[in-house]
């Protein structure tokens, strides 16, 4: 039987430096991700934003059967984590605008 996924927005403030830097982050989420936690959790997509001190910071939206898996994702890919929502309803006004794939 198959586990039952819940939406959460993750933010995570200044994390990074440089976009290399998060290139970086972005691989190790998708192997942790992927290979280790793959029936738990599912990274649907990031927001990369400016912080006020220059740095990088991300919203991220993400499946998983519990908050715990996504602290625990965080932990086992070694990046911050300060604010973990449930989401309760979607409200789709417009699709999202094409986005630069970091992650390719």
């Amino acid at each position: 039987m198959e586990k039952e996924l819940r939406t959460y927005v993750i933010r995570r403030p200044g994390g990074w430096q440089s976009p290399e830097a998060l290139r970086t982050a972005v691989a190790r989420w998708q192997r942790v991700g992927e290979e280790e936690m793959s029936d738990d959790i599912r990274w649907i997509r990031s927001y990369v934003v400016t912080e006020a001190d220059g740095s990088l910071g991300t919203v991220c939206i993400y499946q998983a059967t519990s908050p715990d898996k996504v602290v625990e994702h965080a932990r086992r890919s070694g990046m911050p984590t300060t604010e973990i929502l449930d989401v309760v309803d979607t409200v789709l006004v417009r699709t999202d605008p094409l986005a630069t794939a970091l992650a390719a």
